[in-house]
């Protein structure tokens, strides 16, 4: 077929796999929506956490929209509020990461080209201060 749709919280919450479920909903939509060249991503950073880890990619440059909520966005060494409908573009080898307001969740969409193996872990704690 020639075109595919999925609602985004139909996707499985890679957050609960991996043990990240109190601080954050992730799900990544490219397998669903049988995809080749495009990724997506739906995240839902609970209100007053962190995304449990920061991370970069190697070639892929990523578009990150605010669909609802505030908080802030690590982006290297550099920290920038956002909120909805914001969209942020993070150039490849930009460390990044999301953190929620205390009173609110984020959540967001990112999209950009789906590289295979093309994301690193950033294992060091980026918010520290």
């Amino acid at each position: 077929m020639s075109y595919s749709i999925k609602n985004l919280r139909d996707v499985e919450d890679s957050a609960v796999k991996f043990g990240f479920s109190e601080s954050q909903e992730s799900r990544f939509a490219w397998r669903d929506l049988e995809a080749e060249r495009t990724g997506l991503a739906y995240h839902v950073v609970k209100a007053g956490r962190r995304q449990a880890f920061a991370h970069r990619h190697d070639q892929a440059e990523e578009i990150a929209v605010v669909l609802s909520g505030h908080g802030k966005v690590k982006l290297d060494d550099d920290v920038r509020d956002i909120g909805p409908l914001d969209a942020v573009r993070i150039a490849p080898g930009v460390v990044r990461a999301f953190a929620a307001a205390a009173d609110e969740d984020l959540e967001f969409v990112v999209f950009g080209p789906h590289h295979e193996s093309d994301g690193e872990l950033v294992q060091e704690d980026v918010w520290a201060d």
